[in-house]
């Protein structure tokens, strides 16, 4: 007999997530409340680390040379043009 796999909306995960990080919940917990494993527990933050990793990258910079900006909401990342001398 298999199980039904089970589809969370972003937004269920989100929560799930916030849960875990902000309300201190174990993931063994939260794994045995929602019926998944470890594993699938820990993808969806990959991918929520692996998507802030390329939204805030700027291809072809080095670390030191992006400058983060604050736009209202928005955390906007621009290169640094480094000085000539």
């Amino acid at each position: 007999m298999t199980k039904e796999r089970k589809h969370f909306t972003p937004e269920e995960k989100v929560a799930i997530l916030r849960r875990h990080l902000a309300d201190k919940v174990p993931v063994s917990e939260l794994c045995e409340e929602l019926g998944l494993r470890p594993t699938v527990f820990y993808r969806p933050a990959e991918e929520t680390v692996r998507e802030r990793r390329r939204r805030f990258s700027v291809s072809g910079a080095s670390p030191n040379r992006v400058r983060y900006t604050r736009t209202g909401d928005d955390i906007v990342a621009t290169k640094s043009v480094p000085p000539h001398y």
